[in-house]
C-alpha cells in the first residue's frame, strides 16, 4: 500500500502553520499596541475595546487571546519577569561565590523586588483585579517564583545557622512577601507615603531580626 502523505506541500499542515503564524503575529501586535497605549495614557485609562481598535483587530480576536485586561497585563510582564529572574539568579550565584550570607542575599532580593513592584504596579493592579494573584502565592503568578525564592533563601540561611532556631519558615516566606502584594504596596506608597527606600529598608530590618541576635 502506498504511503499517504498527511502533510503535502500546500496542504492542511501548511495551512495550520500559517494559522499559527497569524495567531502569533496578532498576539504580538496586540501586546505592542497595549504597551504603547498604556505608556501614553496609563494602564487604568485604556479599555480592551480601545486596544482592539488601535491594533486593527476584532474584539473576538482580542478576547480569544486574552480573556480580560489582567491576562493581557500578565502577558506583557512575561519578558520583564524573565529578565528579573535571570538577573536575580546571576546575582545569587555571584554573592554565593563571594561567601555572602544567605540572609543578606534575601535582603538584596527583597530590595530588588520592591523596585520591580514599583515599576510594574499599574500592570499588577489589573492582574490582581482579574483574580490572578489572589490566595496562595505558590499557586498563582506572578508571586510563585518570588515565594519559592524567598523560601529557598530562608532554608539555606537556616542550614548555615544564620537564623534563630525554631522559626516557622513557611509562614515567614509568606509574611516577608505580604507587604509587596500590590494592594498593600500601593497603600504604603500612596496612602502612607512611604518611599521605596523606606519599604526596602524595613524589609531588610525584618530579615536581620530573624537572626535572633543582639
Amino acid at each position: 500500500m502506498d504511503r499517504i502523505d498527511l502533510n503535502p506541500a500546500g496542504g492542511v499542515g501548511t495551512t495550520e502553520r500559517h494559522e499559527r503564524a497569524d495567531a502569533a503575529a496578532n498576539r504580538a501586535l496586540i501586546l505592542r499596541t497595549a504597551e504603547q497605549l498604556f505608556r501614553e495614557r496609563g494602564v487604568a485609562n485604556v479599555c480592551m475595546a480601545e486596544i482592539a481598535e488601535a491594533a486593527g483587530v476584532g474584539k473576538g480576536t482580542l478576547y480569544r487571546r486574552f480573556a480580560n485586561k489582567g491576562e493581557l497585563c500578565l502577558a506583557l510582564m512575561d519578558t520583564q519577569m524573565a529578565e528579573f529572574q535571570n538577573a536575580m539568579l546571576n546575582l545569587f550565584a555571584g554573592l554565593t561565590a563571594q561567601g555572602v550570607p544567605y540572609r543578606r542575599q534575601l535582603a538584596r532580593f527583597l530590595t530588588a523586588l520592591v523596585e520591580f513592584t514599583e515599576m510594574h504596579s499599574p500592570l499588577l493592579v489589573e492582574v490582581e483585579r482579574a483574580g490572578m494573584i489572589q490566595g496562595d502565592p505558590r499557586l498563582n503568578l506572578p508571586h510563585f517564583w518570588q515565594y519559592i525564592t524567598v523560601s529557598a533563601l530562608l532554608r539555606a540561611a537556616a542550614r548555615q545557622g544564620e537564623l534563630a532556631p525554631g522559626l516557622d519558615l513557611d509562614y515567614l516566606g509568606e509574611a516577608l512577601l505580604a507587604p509587596l502584594h500590590v494592594d498593600t504596596f500601593r497603600f504604603q506608597r500612596h496612602v502612607r507615603g512611604y518611599s521605596t527606600e523606606r519599604i526596602a529598608a524595613g524589609l531588610s530590618s525584618l530579615v536581620e531580626l530573624l537572626a535572633g541576635r543582639e
